[in-house]
């Protein structure tokens, strides 16, 4: 769900991959493998600054 949230809250915004990438302050790298599903074991940290940056919560982005 993780994936899936990502790329709907990040579109409900409009940012590219990219521009969310830079303002979360990670890699592109780190956001394109965490919405594709890649990468099941994002640290906490991560998943933190990527929510701040969407302006949603932590549950938001687990959610099912």
């Amino acid at each position: 769900m993780l994936a899936e949230n990502l790329k709907r809250y990040r579109a409900k915004i409009g940012l590219s991959q990219d521009q969310l990438a830079r303002k979360a302050g990670i890699t592109y790298s780190t956001l394109t493998k965490l919405e594709s599903g890649v990468n099941q074991n994002p640290k906490v940290k991560t998943l933190q600054q990527i929510a701040k940056a969407l302006d949603v919560t932590l549950d938001d982005l687990m959610k099912e």
